[in-house]
């Protein structure tokens, strides 16, 4: 009896689905391609039927795997070795590499450098501090690729972005850098700035 063997692929398949809105952003940003982040926002809604079917077709992978073969008596092969690809381990190495790509938002952040807020001293310096609200962004894998790029500019003194929030908060050297090529920054990631307000 022919085993149903799609499954682990499908499970697969619908987990990285489940997480390309995340996923694109890290790739991009190592690819040095960073507006292209932006382009599967829209899968992001429909998360949650994506981790649903990820769930349920790796669940009747297994029950297929698990389930008791019928006992038949006959002189034919029936103890054939079976494949790698056919079996147990190879089911629980995609079932593993699943969840993997489902829990990729919590450590997306692993794969930006670490932000480190340098400020050049001035003589005289004026540091302003500037809320921008981004549309986009859906995950911290979001949060760590704006805040990259903001990172690159001088004179970024302080620096908080939330996803949640759907806002960056940027304090910085009036003297290094402007609201402008913040705004560019945010831009280039593919998210973009609604509006900014003056914070202080």
């Amino acid at each position: 009896m022919k085993r149903i063997n799609f499954l682990p692929s499908l499970g697969v398949l619908t987990a990285f689905t489940s997480s390309l809105c995340c996923i694109l952003p890290v790739f991009a940003f190592l690819a040095g391609a960073s507006g292209l982040a932006s382009n599967f926002l829209w899968l992001d809604p429909a998360r949650p039927y994506f981790i649903g079917s990820t769930l349920l077709t790796l669940s009747l992978a297994w029950y297929q795997k698990l389930k008791p073969q019928k006992q038949v008596d006959c002189n034919c092969d029936e103890h054939k070795k079976v494949s790698f690809w056919q079996s147990k381990n190879f089911l629980a190495v995609v079932t593993s590499f699943s969840f993997l790509l489902l829990s990729f938002p919590s450590y997306a952040h692993l794969f930006f450098p670490k932000s480190e807020n340098k400020i050049t001293v001035s003589q005289l310096i004026e540091i302003r501090k500037i809320q921008f609200t981004i549309s986009g962004m859906t995950c911290t894998g979001c949060e760590h690729h704006v805040k990259s790029e903001i990172s690159k500019l001088k004179g970024i003194k302080e620096l908080t972005v939330s996803y949640q929030n759907g806002s960056a908060i940027v304090g910085f050297d009036s003297k290094q850098t402007t609201v402008e090529a913040i705004i560019k920054a945010i831009n280039s990631t593919g998210y973009k700035v609604v509006k900014h307000t003056i914070v202080a």
